[in-house]
C-alpha cells in the first residue's frame, strides 16, 4: 500500500520534539512519508522542508491540514495550542496524532475526543511509553500470571533537573502551571498511564502536590521567575481489584535521576527500571525489565520489540513503535493504539490528583463514558 502522508505541525528544524523524535521515527518506517511541515515562520518552515525532505511548507496549520497530500496531521507544539490545531485537522477530515498532554484539562480533552469521534477520523495521543519493549513484555507476563495475583505497585520517578532553583531558558515555560506541561502533566501523565496500562485503572486516590521553590532563576539570562507548577507528586491509589499503588514523581534531583516501577504479586515480582542518571523520566529513559519468582534472585527478562531490526534510540524508538501500530490499525481497520479517549482518562486522573491535593481529601476518579465505537 502507499505510505501514509504526514504533515507535522511544529516541525522546527532547530530544536523540539518533532526533530528529536517524530521526524526520525517517521523516516525509519516504510509505512510513512513526510509530505508537509509547518512552523510559525516562513524561513524556518522552508528550512524544515529542505532538511526533512518534505514537498510542502506552511506557516498556516489550517492550510497544512487541508492539503490533499496530507493524510495524517502530527501535532508537536506546546499544549495550549493543541485544541485549535486538532479542530483544524478534524475539520479537514484528516487523521490526527497529537502529542501528550492532549489538552489543558479533562473538559477540553473530552470535547476534542467527541469532535474526532463524530468526524470519524483516526485520533491518536502520544502515550508512547506503552510501546517501550520492557513495558510491552511486562504487560504480557502479567497476563500470563508471572507475579500471580498483583498486590501492590511502588513507583519512583525522578528527573535529574537540579534542585528546582535554576532552569534552562527553553524549559522555563514548564514551571508555569497554565502551560499544562509541568511534572504532573508530562512525567506524571506518562508514568501513571503506563502503570494503569499494566495493572488496570485506578478507582480512587489521595494526592499531595508541592512546589519546593516558589521562584527560579533562568540560567541563560539570570531572570527570576515565579514557579506555579508543582515539582513533586505524591500519590496513594487503588484499583478495583484491590491493588494498592504508591508513587513519588518529581524533577528535583541533582544526581541520579531514575525510574523504577515495581509490581509485587502472590507468586513473584516484576520491576521496570531505568539506568542511573536518566534525565528524561519514564518516556525518555532506556527501560529494563527484571523479575523474580518465589523469592528468588532478580533476573533480567528482556523486552518485546517489533522494531528490533531497526536501529533506533530510546526517544525515537517508542514514538516509532507507536507510529507503526497506527499504520497497522489503519491498514487492518483495527483499534489498538491510545486514542483521545485514553487521553481523556489520563486527564481525569490528573484533574482528580489536583482536586485531592487542593482539598486534602481522598477522591474517586470519574468513570469514563463509553462512546458509540465502544471505546472509553
Amino acid at each position: 500500500m502507499d505510505p501514509l502522508r504526514v504533515g507535522i505541525v511544529g516541525a522546527s528544524p532547530d530544536r523540539g520534539w518533532a526533530v528529536r523524535a517524530h521526524v526520525p521515527a517517521l523516516q525509519a518506517l516504510e509505512d510513512y512519508r513526510i509530505t508537509a511541515v509547518g512552523t510559525s515562520r516562513a524561513d524556518s518552515a522552508q528550512r524544515a522542508r529542505q532538511l526533512f525532505g518534505a514537498a510542502h511548507a506552511f506557516t498556516d496549520p489550517r492550510e497544512l491540514a487541508e492539503h490533499p497530500e496530507v493524510d495524517l496531521v502530527a501535532i508537536t507544539v506546546k499544549v495550549p495550542a493543541h485544541a485549535e490545531l486538532i479542530r483544524a485537522a478534524v475539520a479537514a477530515g484528516k487523521h490526527v496524532y497529537c502529542e501528550w498532554p492532549l489538552a489543558l484539562h479533562a473538559a477540553e480533552a473530552e470535547s476534542l475526543a467527541r469532535l474526532a469521534e463524530d468526524a470519524g477520523v483516526r485520533h491518536v495521543v502520544g502515550l508512547q511509553t506503552r510501546y517501550a519493549p520492557a513495558v510491552v513484555r511486562a504487560r504480557r507476563l502479567l497476563a500470563e500470571g508471572f507475579v500471580g495475583e498483583p498486590v501492590s505497585v511502588t513507583v519512583y520517578c525522578a528527573r535529574q533537573m537540579g534542585a528546582g532553583t535554576q532552569v534552562p531558558g527553553w524549559a522555563a515555560y514548564t514551571l508555569d502551571r497554565s502551560t499544562g506541561a509541568g511534572v504532573v502533566e508530562v512525567v506524571g501523565g506518562h508514568t501513571l498511564d503506563a502503570v494503569e496500562y499494566l495493572i488496570g485503572g485506578f478507582t480512587d486516590l489521595s494526592a499531595r502536590l508541592a512546589v519546593s521553590h516558589p521562584q527560579a532563576v533562568i540560567e541563560d539570562t539570570g531572570e527570576t521567575i515565579e514557579v506555579t507548577s508543582p515539582n513533586h507528586l505524591l500519590l496513594d491509589a487503588a484499583t478495583a481489584q484491590g491493588v494498592v499503588i504508591s508513587a513519588h514523581i518529581h524533577d528535583s534531583k541533582v544526581t541520579n535521576g531514575r525510574t523504577r516501577i515495581e509490581i509485587s504479586g502472590t507468586a513473584g515480582d516484576l520491576a521496570i527500571v531505568s539506568g542511573a542518571n536518566s534525565p528524561g523520566g519514564i518516556s525518555l529513559s532506556d527501560l529494563r525489565l527484571v523479575g523474580s519468582r518465589g523469592g528468588g534472585e532478580w533476573q533480567p527478562l528482556g523486552g518485546d520489540d517489533p522494531l528490533a531490526d531497526i536501529s533506533l534510540g530510546t526517544e525515537v524508538g517508542n514514538v516509532a513503535r507507536l507510529y507503526a501500530a497506527v499504520a497497522h490499525d489503519v491498514r487492518t481497520d483495527t483499534a489498538t493504539v491510545p486514542t483521545f479517549h485514553d487521553g481523556v482518562r489520563v486527564h481525569r486522573l490528573l484533574d482528580t490528583i489536583r482536586r485531592s491535593a487542593d482539598t486534602a481529601t481522598r477522591m474517586p476518579i470519574p468513570r469514563a463514558r463509553v462512546c458509540a465505537s465502544g471505546q472509553t
